[in-house]
């Protein structure tokens, strides 16, 4: 982690899932969070960081869901893979590519939750329409937030890569 005080902003993801803003809302469903901070920060501090981040936005967010489904493993292996793609590729600069990023991410995140709800046999209908409101929403927001984040994270780390 190149960026080592930077990761206490992500404490503000489950400030951000438990005030739950009615304005970010579509059909009743917030964005993802987790994508939209995890997103830029694994693009601009590569993949070991994106899996510790991603490890403890999973942690974090599963505590305040107690139950058999978690976060954790989609979230790790967005970080790991949004990490690679800021160390290998060329740098992401459009916020075409950061929606369409987001939008993968929230539908393998969502997708990871439905196909865990179908595994202990709870209806998947409800999870199916978080997945599809979540993703539209958050794959809305990111060419904002997460082009604002990439910027302010290569600032103030101005030799990294990506």
């Amino acid at each position: 982690m190149r960026q080592p005080w930077t990761a206490f902003s992500a404490l503000l993801v489950p400030l951000l899932v438990l005030a739950a803003l009615p304005p970010l809302r579509l059909a009743g469903v917030p964005p993802s969070w987790a994508v939209l901070w995890l997103l830029p920060w694994a693009l601009a501090d590569g993949p070991l960081s994106g899996i510790l981040l991603g490890t403890a936005l999973g942690l974090m967010l599963d505590g305040l869901h107690p139950g058999p489904l978690t976060q954790l493993p989609a979230l790790v292996l967005l970080g790991w893979w949004w990490g690679r793609l800021g160390r290998r590729a060329a740098p992401i600069e459009r916020s075409f590519n950061l929606g369409l990023l987001a939008m993968l991410g929230t539908a393998l995140l969502g997708g990871s939750l439905w196909l865990q709800q179908l595994w202990w046999g709870q209806s998947g209908r409800a999870a199916l329409h978080t997945l599809l409101a979540q993703t539209l929403l958050t794959a809305l927001l990111a060419p904002m937030l997460c082009s604002l984040q990439l910027l302010l994270w290569r600032k103030l780390a101005p030799g990294l890569r990506s």
